[in-house]
């Protein structure tokens, strides 16, 4: 037995247009970067779009087109996938961590106020797993602060809060096509925005600091080889046209988990909180305050055993060894983000799961907090 913990879906459709593009004189910097781009746009309803070669290099430019540098501090959770911590030390700037909300796991609005300094320029929160609660009134207190908000929606495309889209919350906002995403180029990213300024800065910025009216070898300004090529656009393409049928296969899934675990008090299963919809990126269940981290990582390690593929979604970010010795965090700092990574189990999730494997994976999960 072998089940995965993630799997992209792919149909001949996305390998037909790739084969096109291979097939054409254009496999960079070609017509399907700028149709992707203003297809990403419209679904979202933003101005622009600028896409790149991924989610960390999205949030890196749309940093660094923030004015964001050495010496500034840059609010962000630590209960996130390491990019959104290393992406502003790439800046210069030094990540200012906040504890999280224990119901919706994503960055405490409270804990941000308390955290803000002279030093603060901007705001990074993480739809942690695809879920926007919270974010109406995370860029509420940062608007009040006059600081710009970039939306890490890397896990979440096609969420909404309150019928307001995730990636439009943000001045900017950024999205991830790993293979484990709502939708994938492979590798690759989006930044969105409402700015054209910032957006024409990100453009140079991703094609080696070229300027818009200057030749090949016409460089304005510092930059960087962030570019997302045509055969990754075309496969984006066909993806986003497909998000709706793919989304309705994953809530399917995270359907079948909730019916078969919903009962368990050993168990937190997630679910949505009022005024969201939920785009699941993965389906992350936890176990309950009395268990403790020795106890998830022997379930981890029996699962895989096992031939079920799971994984900690996330271990904590601030507690990195590279960043605990540079900024001197250490366990205790975060309680609330430091409980949750310590109990939580990414179970397999993706479009091609059948009913009977989720069972499996439920029972074998059951069946090993039966055996202690």
């Amino acid at each position: 037995m072998h089940i995965h913990l993630c799997r992209p879906d792919i149909t001949e459709k996305e390998i037909e247009a790739v084969t096109e593009v291979l097939r054409s004189p254009d496999l960079s910097l070609g017509p399907r970067l700028g149709q992707f781009e203003r297809a990403f746009a419209r679904y979202l309803g933003r101005e622009r779009a600028v896409a790149v070669s991924s989610g960390t290099s999205g949030l890196f430019l749309s940093l660094l087109a923030l004015g964001i540098g050495e010496g500034d501090e840059v609010i962000t959770t630590p209960f996130t996938f390491i990019a959104s911590a290393t992406s502003i030390m790439m800046t210069g700037a030094r990540p200012v961590f906040v504890d999280i909300d224990p119901v919706s796991l994503n960055l405490d609005p409270l804990c941000m106020e308390e955290a803000m300094t002279e030093r603060t320029k901007a705001v990074l929160p993480v739809e942690v797993f695809g879920n926007p609660a919270g974010f109406d009134r995370i860029c509420e207190i940062a608007q009040q602060r006059n600081l710009p908000v970039l939306e890490d929606s890397c896990e979440a495309l096609g969420s909404a809060l309150h019928g307001r889209k995730a990636g439009t919350f943000g001045r900017a906002s950024v999205f991830g096509f790993y293979p484990n995403k709502q939708i994938t180029t492979g590798e690759g990213g989006m930044i969105v925005t409402d700015d054209d300024a910032l957006a024409d800065l990100c453009v140079s910025l991703r094609n080696q600091g070229r300027g818009a009216s200057g030749g090949w070898l016409a460089h304005e300004r510092l930059g960087y080889n962030f570019r997302l090529s045509d055969i990754n656009c075309a496969l984006g393409l066909v993806q986003l046209s497909r998000l709706t049928e793919m989304k309705a296969k994953r809530r399917r899934v995270a359907g079948w988990y909730q019916e078969l675990l919903a009962d368990d008090d050993r168990l937190v299963v997630p679910v949505e909180q009022p005024g969201c919809e939920v785009s699941w990126f993965v389906f992350v269940v936890r176990l309950a305050d009395r268990f403790g981290v020795e106890q998830r990582d022997t379930l981890l390690e029996r699962m895989n055993r096992q031939g079920i593929q799971v994984s900690n979604y996330f271990p904590p970010a601030h507690l990195q060894p590279f960043l605990a010795e540079r900024f001197g965090h250490r366990q205790g700092h975060f309680p609330r983000a430091e409980a949750a990574s310590e109990r939580t189990l990414a179970l397999p999730f993706h479009t091609h799961l059948t009913q009977d494997e989720v069972a499996i994976v439920c029972g074998v999960l059951k069946g090993l907090l039966d055996a202690g």
